[in-house]
């Protein structure tokens, strides 16, 4: 079996459409091949399938008029994240590179001012188990762990690289892992501080979760059987800022771009393509609609997503015709009927990715009312308040409109006390989506 030179927590979809897809492209390239040991976050199912075919796999590129399959077979280590010994295996070993993340928002456990919530039960729950020498569950803590291993094992620096939609995703994940390290060995905390870098990136392909129907097709162009293919639309985007140590695939050769400053990128995601599809996701839902694709269609969720995009703009560090293509070039993605995003997906966990996608766009019309901004918080309140689940958003939808209001907008911009008149536009717009969703 090849020897792993890259780690990878969180093996799901998005995981094998996109930075075990690039690895596939330097490996086919030829040179120096790279393999990842990729392992899940939460649950050990796709390890399990993954395992079962010698992790190789299909990637269905879907576009409008057909599907296209090309193989992968740069992850050589499926496993379980519970498998705590094997992680801190690969990050003691000297030949690791790099540690790639996708946890989502809410697995690095932050606070709203972007720092580790050490008040959070898991995360005082892994700071027992890491002082008592057993082992963490958290993705944070669980990086600590994996780097102390490394660290008694006198192995070398490496890079650690968050590939989550996080303002400063690099700087945030340094920030969480110093202060949970901090924790529980002040030591570890200087040593991660000294010889650990932290990458910042923007990544972008929208992977749709796998039908049924995915897996014959996958047989049908490969003539083999493939119980976990993944399916990705065309378009995929990475851009790094940062160093690697330890040394990296030569990524570029399969259109990654390598930058001084990740930043501006990151806001144009942000900013155009994440907070609109929150509103697709939370007004689409609310009126009637179950994908991406449908809710682009409905000229209210059109006319919405404009309203969001005019807002965003002089925030964006780019010239008008930059930002037109970058508009166009979602549009013309979020047209392709053939790809299933479903928004009841998107909308998971509002509490923390509208908090990353709205909040600067907010305080920049600070005493003032933004329609788009509030369309956006108003569609969330409706969503909560009709049932939908975030664990994070506890209570806020309970009670009348205007106190639901006020409590949403507090959650994303929590050092806001006195915004009554946003507040006030927020409850009305609710009210009135709500009248619509019950007579539509």
């Amino acid at each position: 079996m090849t020897a792993p030179r890259l780690v990878h927590l969180g093996l799901g979809v998005f995981h094998r459409s996109h930075q075990a897809w690039y690895t596939e492209q330097v490996n086919r390239a030829g040179g120096d091949p790279w393999h990842y040991a990729s392992f899940t976050g939460r649950r050990p199912d796709a390890a399990i399938e993954l395992a079962r075919q010698d992790c190789a796999y299909t990637l269905l590129i879907r576009a409008a008029d057909e599907d296209r399959a090309e193989p992968v077979s740069s992850i050589a280590v499926a496993a379980d994240g519970a498998n705590h010994q094997l992680w801190n295996h690969y990050l003691a070993d000297a030949r690791t590179a790099l540690v790639t993340l996708t946890v989502t928002e809410a697995g690095y456990r932050l606070r709203s001012d972007g720092g580790l919530d050490t008040a959070a039960a898991d995360i005082r729950a892994d700071v027992r188990a890491t002082l008592a020498g057993e082992q963490p569950r958290t993705a944070v803590a669980r990086l600590a762990a994996g780097l102390r291993a490394r660290m008694r094992a006198g192995c070398g620096p490496l890079a650690i690289v968050s590939c989550d939609n996080l303002a400063g995703n690099g700087e945030t994940t340094r920030r969480a892992v110093l202060e949970f390290a901090d924790l529980v060995d002040p030591t570890l905390a200087s040593w991660i501080a000294a010889e650990i870098s932290f990458v910042c990136t923007m990544v972008d392909r929208i992977t749709p979760g796998v039908e049924p129907a995915d897996l014959a097709t996958a047989e049908r162009l490969t003539g083999r059987p493939d119980r976990v293919p993944v399916v990705a639309e065309p378009f995929t985007d990475w851009v790094l800022a940062g160093d690697f140590p330890a040394g990296r695939p030569v990524w570029e050769l399969a259109g990654a771009r390598f930058v001084d400053d990740v930043r501006p990128y990151e806001m144009r995601k942000l900013f155009l393509l994440n907070g609109a599809h929150s509103m697709l996701a939370y007004l689409g839902l609310a009126r009637g609609h179950a994908t991406v694709f449908d809710a682009i269609g409905d000229p209210v969720c059109r006319q919405a997503v404009e309203q969001v995009w005019t807002e965003a703009g002089p925030l964006l560090p780019f010239t008008s015709d930059e930002i037109g293509r970058a508009k166009a070039d979602l549009l013309e993605r979020w047209g392709n009927p053939r790809i299933d995003h479903q928004l009841a997906k998107i909308a998971l966990d509002g509490s923390e990715k509208l908090r990353v996608r709205m909040a600067p766009v907010l305080r920049s019309y600070a005493g003032q009312q933004p329609l788009g901004q509030a369309t956006l918080l108003a569609a969330w309140l409706v969503h909560l308040r009709a049932g939908g689940q975030d664990p994070g958003a506890a209570g806020l939808a309970d009670g009348s409109l205007p106190a639901g209001a006020a409590a949403v907008l507090r959650q994303v911009v929590p050092e806001w006390d006195d915004q009554g008149a946003l507040a006030a536009v927020i409850a009305h717009t609710a009210a009135e989506i709500e009248e619509r969703r019950h007579h539509r």
